[in-house]
């Protein structure tokens, strides 16, 4: 009989979740600069570059990898021989555990958790409760699987029920240029085959548990590995690339588990890692908490990042929309100045004062400005900000026509790409959308040099914040013509790709 004392587990509960808030797992770093090495599309390999001195800032000096560091996800694999000494149930032992983490006050993490979803949708300022999935099985231990899934590639998870003949090749080529970039590509996919819906679906989100491993793989493997491979190299041919921009490497490696199902079904779920993959493993026996070893600096590659000769420096606080004219998809530039923060709690605020012909806060005026999609980690020591990389913007579309017509802001920075109604207004407003990498948000963070709310500061993260930034790297996404990077980019590279 193995007794598992209760301060261990939450402690052990504590320590992944803040280890994995600033290490990624040394498998994806490799795999990550593999494909920096290989990639041919200059814009593509800057972005990989970002990632990866991202990375290993985060590694150095213990902070997050991105702003979102996720709802926290816990597998438990209980022994049927263990003992508990305490009297929490595991579950909240598992939340306290996750409510000590990120609420450290060396490393605070971004809290997340929402109540009420449908509703006030309140924050409950710990990040939680956990999503928490437990099974019994023979043995003396209890095996932990943890992971923060962000918001950005959560929102793309799929589920199909196919027809037992159908193909799933198929759906997953069909399905996957739909994702966009919001789930900040390179990163993984992990697809879930067999049972029902639901256990498709946790059968996915398990499977990106795995190491990346996808060039030890032979053709002539399992059928599994036949699939991954296959998958593997069809989603890559499809240009999408990273954050979207057009490349070589759309995917790491792809991840499936399957299950036995009913004869008429072929349930297929598919759940995307993002740059910020964030998870660890570890058992605990009876033995004291979790030993988390880091990794060693060595193992992340040498690289540098310095933006091009080329790249266009902007001063924010003096640019006109004629000077946004001149600007062209793709092109990278540096941005300095003073510029306002929101994102979608925000942006709802506005637009309900808006539609009420009431008038905005008078600390807020956009007129002339730029908007980041952004919720901010909390600042340690002499931070201006924590982590502050972008959010997807597509979630703003619904808000852009109004925002552009109604407050004046000439332009906006987010990841991923716009919907053909909103670049149709940028065009029509002759304003412009900046993108900055997704996975690169303590990078991000230093070019902010301070930070102060505006408005709504009852909505924590997602308050309006003024940003004064020197030498922030963004590109051009989409340009005052409504040429869009995200449609040009892929569209080259898919070609050069069936060559």
């Amino acid at each position: 009989m193995t007794i598992i004392n209760t301060k261990d587990f939450i402690k052990s509960i504590a320590d992944a979740f803040q280890f994995i808030s600033y290490y990624h797992p040394i498998d994806y770093i490799k795999a990550l600069t593999i494909a920096h090495e290989r990639e041919k599309s200059a814009i593509a390999k800057d972005a990989i570059a970002q990632i990866l001195v991202n990375s290993r800032m985060c590694a150095e000096q213990h902070r997050p990898i991105c702003q979102d560091t996720g709802i926290a996800v816990v597998f438990l694999k209980i022994g049927m021989e263990v003992q508990w000494q305490n009297d929490m149930s595991i579950t909240n032992m598992v939340n306290e555990g996750v409510r000590q983490a990120y609420t450290n006050l060396d490393n605070p993490l971004r809290a997340s958790i929402l109540t009420d979803p449908i509703g006030s949708r309140n924050n409950t300022k710990d990040n939680t409760p956990a999503v928490i999935h437990m099974e019994i099985v023979p043995g003396n231990k209890v095996e932990v699987k943890i992971a923060a899934k962000g918001g950005g590639s959560e929102n793309k998870a799929k589920l199909v029920m196919l027809n037992p003949n159908d193909s799933i090749v198929d759906w997953v080529l069909d399905t996957v240029p739909t994702m966009g970039a919001g789930w900040c590509p390179p990163g993984i996919l992990g697809i879930g085959i067999g049972g029902t819906a639901e256990k498709a679906m946790l059968l996915a989100k398990e499977s990106l548990m795995q190491p990346v491993n996808i060039h030890e793989l032979q053709e002539n493997g399992t059928s599994i590995e036949q699939l991954r491979l296959e998958l593997y190299n069809k989603v890559n041919a499809l240009g999408i690339g990273a954050q979207g921009l057009g490349g070589l490497t759309t995917v790491l490696d792809v991840k499936i588990l399957d299950y036995p199902t009913h004869a008429a079904s072929l349930p297929v779920a598919m759940i995307p890692n993002c740059a910020a993959t964030r998870h660890t493993h570890f058992v605990l026996d009876g033995n004291g908490p979790a030993n988390l070893v880091p990794p060693s600096l060595s193992d992340w590659p040498k690289i540098t990042w310095q933006a091009s000769k080329n790249t266009r420096r902007v001063n924010l606080d003096t640019i006109t929309k004629t000077d946004i004219l001149q600007w062209k998809a793709g092109e990278s530039l540096l941005i300095s100045g003073k510029l306002l923060t929101g994102r979608d709690a925000a942006h709802k605020k506005i637009i309900d004062l808006i539609n009420k012909g009431k008038p905005l806060p008078t600390s807020l005026d956009f007129n002339g400005k730029f908007i980041y999609y952004v919720g901010p980690v909390d600042a340690v020591n002499d931070e201006a900000v924590g982590s502050a990389g972008p959010t997807t913007a597509t979630r703003m579309d619904k808000f852009t026509d109004v925002m552009l017509t109604q407050t004046g802001i000439i332009g906006m920075i987010g990841k991923a790409e716009r919907g053909e109604k909103t670049i149709a207004a940028i065009k029509q407003h002759k304003a412009i959308y900046l993108t900055a990498v997704g996975g690169a948000a303590y990078l991000v963070s230093k070019a902010i040099r301070s930070a102060r709310v505006l408005a709504f500061p009852e909505l924590g993260m997602e308050a309006v914040y003024e940003f004064e930034v020197k030498d922030m790297p963004v590109m051009v996404a989409v340009n005052t013509d409504g040429e869009s990077i995200h449609q040009i980019g892929p569209a080259q590279w898919q070609v050069l790709e069936q060559l």
